[in-house]
């Protein structure tokens, strides 16, 4: 589910705030009020399939915002899945459009209802999928970065613009296959409380020169210290662009919002 508006950070504890009508949840908990009583649509702009790109699958860690277990929404308690092997189910999908595009989803990226991307009520996130339309054989892959539909009879909740590569963006719904794309590298790291970060990385490069224009860049427009760190890979050196060592979750929360403000995205947080 959608998480809208801004950030807060309530002693160690991060809070999504709601729209107008939703009151606080907690850290990476849906709202209460399900995303499909609220108005949404298509855009103006129409779309052909071939105009969306499927999503482009890399290990993201797996980190707390976003995966809280058990969380519940209109009554009904969900439990994330322990882990996303091997993961394979047939369901009814759906699609969210207008109304959302441009918020943050549950575990903070920005919905580009133009991206292929979904929501699922119990898929670690982020995560990524294959979901088949099994009336017309059409395929996508997915980012999975949210939470719902809070219908007992749907599965999935896909982008507007995956639900026009699936064909069914007109209907409304169709059924679908969702396997999920095991990747090897993924970290983990539901299970670390959020007070043991201490740095926020923007990236890995291959190129030393590559990552020091990247720091460049970064300590013209953050406080805290901006290192390049070199990490051997077993294939290669891989240079780590990381700020800090911060020493509070306020400190790490600002740096996170500036450099969102200012384009880069993509952080990751780091012990």
């Amino acid at each position: 589910m959608i998480v809208r508006g801004a950030i807060l950070l309530v002693g160690v504890v991060l809070v999504a705030v709601g729209c107008a009508t939703r009151p606080p949840v907690g850290p990476g908990q849906p709202p209460v009020a399900d995303r499909d009583v609220i108005r949404d649509g298509a855009p103006l702009r129409n779309i052909r399939p071939q105009d969306v790109t499927d999503a482009v699958p890399r290990p993201d860690p797996i980190l707390a915002l976003g995966n809280l277990s058990p969380y519940t929404v209109l009554g009904e308690t969900y439990h994330i899945l322990p882990s996303l092997a091997n993961y394979r189910e047939r369901g009814v999908a759906s699609w969210y459009g207008t109304k959302f595009d441009g918020q943050k989803t549950s575990n903070g990226e920005i919905y580009d209802l133009y991206a292929a991307s979904a929501a699922h009520k119990t898929l670690p996130i982020p995560c990524y999928a294959r979901v088949t339309n099994l009336e017309n054989g059409r395929s996508v892959v997915v980012r999975v970065n949210d939470r719902g539909p809070f219908h007992s009879d749907r599965l999935i909740d896909l982008s507007y613009g995956a639900a026009v590569k699936l064909g069914f963006m007109e209907v409304g719904t169709a059924p679908v296959e969702v396997e999920v794309i095991n990747l090897a590298g993924i970290d983990d790291r539901r299970g670390t409380p959020l007070g043991s970060y201490r740095f926020v990385q923007l990236g890995a490069f291959g190129s030393e020169s590559s990552a020091q224009r990247l720091r460049a860049e970064l300590e013209a427009l953050v406080a805290p210290p901006v290192a390049v760190s070199p990490v051997d890979t077993g294939s290669g050196l891989l240079y780590r662009v990381r700020i800090g060592p911060m020493q509070s979750n306020e400190e790490i929360l600002l740096v996170q919002q500036r450099l969102e403000a200012s384009g880069y995205t993509g952080t990751q947080l780091l012990p």
